[in-house]
């Protein structure tokens, strides 16, 4: 029963496999092997696998709520690791956690980058939008607009070295984000629902030992079904769930990226954007705060100075922080934007863009 099952065309061994699997990283109910990848079944983790010869592409589904960008409601979304095989089958494995299905991803980029990471149609709108981005984009830009570019990519390039500061506080801001997005009515609700089951395991505990079991282990097994659906829903507070925890770990990412950026130096200076190896700048001189210490956050604002609206890093900064705050559940947008927002937005929510 412990055994994964073979859902592609290649075999492991039975001592391959058992090395593998026991070596492998798990992320969320999959792992991530040398010799395969362990997925999921609705039930139990890693219950099957497919080995790496078998892959075809692997790449990112979600199901947004509608309430995602609108600051009402709950930033949920519903994640799928999608993995197809080249036998043609398709195997799509939930996860809780979004930012879990982007670790495994990008793990596959790194370590597999003959394997497509992204879906044909994602594909081919991907190309689209880089052609009409591309299209958008001042030919003959002034020297300041060079110069704050060159300066961003070097930021960029400075967060790319260290990407779990990104990482930290995209998790942080989400699961902030969440919990703050509880209505007082909803968790009312909960409690109720939550009450209501307690009560009936109480009472039905109480009637078996006093021999009453035509309904009393029906009223346990409902009272169960009551508590455990509404810890399913993530609204009722626990250990690690709660205003008072996610307010102090989003406090120490933030914390965790000032550290880091304060030990920032500029190398970029003058002439159009050409590097040079003198520091002119002061420690720390970063140009974004901690909060938003985000590669993501970074090739928007270049974006903007590249499309013309603005030819310094503040005034880039300034835009993309109101077309960011436009976005919400009624815009349209492409795959890579979405990844964009889903990775920056919530740290601008919980700041109220501040």
């Amino acid at each position: 029963m412990l055994t994964p099952t073979r859902i592609g065309q290649h075999d492991l061994t039975r001592d391959e496999l058992k090395m593998d699997k026991r070596g492998c990283k798990r992320i969320g109910p999959c792992g991530f092997g040398q010799k395969a990848i362990y997925l999921n079944s609705f039930f139990i983790d890693r219950r099957f696998y497919v080995t790496w010869e078998d892959v075809s592409r692997i790449y990112k589904r979600v199901a947004m709520s509608k309430g995602g960008y609108s600051g009402r409601g709950i930033f949920s979304s519903m994640a799928y690791l999608v993995v197809e095989m080249k036998g043609g089958s398709v195997k799509q494995c939930n996860f809780k956690f979004e930012d879990q299905v982007d670790q495994f991803i990008d793990m596959v980029q790194k370590s597999h980058p003959e394997i497509p990471i992204h879906s044909e149609a994602a594909e081919k709108k991907l190309e689209e939008a880089r052609r009409e981005e591309e299209a958008r984009y001042i030919k003959n830009l002034s020297e300041e607009a060079k110069e704050s570019i060159a300066r961003l990519e070097e930021a960029k390039e400075y967060l790319e070295k260290n990407p779990e500061i990104g990482r930290t506080l995209t998790y942080a801001a989400k699961q902030k984000r969440s919990v703050d997005g509880i209505r007082k009515s909803n968790l009312l609700a909960a409690l109720c629902i939550a009450g209501l089951g307690a009560g009936a395991i109480i009472l039905g505990i109480y009637n078996i030992i006093l021999g009453n079991r035509s309904w009393a282990s029906y009223a346990v097994l409902f009272g169960f079904a009551f508590i455990f659906s509404t810890a399913a829903a993530g609204i009722l507070p626990t250990m690690h769930h709660n205003r008072r925890s996610v307010q102090k770990d989003w406090e120490e990412a933030v914390r965790l990226a000032r550290d880091y950026i304060r030990k920032y130096r500029v190398r970029t200076v003058g002439n159009g954007g050409r590097k040079s190896s003198q520091t002119y700048s002061a420690p720390g001189d970063f140009p974004l705060p901690a909060q938003y210490a985000h590669p993501v956050v970074i090739d928007r604002m270049i974006r903007v100075i590249r499309e013309g609206k603005a030819k310094d890093i503040e005034g880039a900064y300034q835009i993309m922080s109101k077309e960011l705050k436009a976005l919400d559940h009624t815009k349209q947008v492409t795959q890579k934007e979405y990844d964009e927002i889903v990775a920056i937005k919530p740290m601008f929510i919980v700041m109220d863009y501040q």
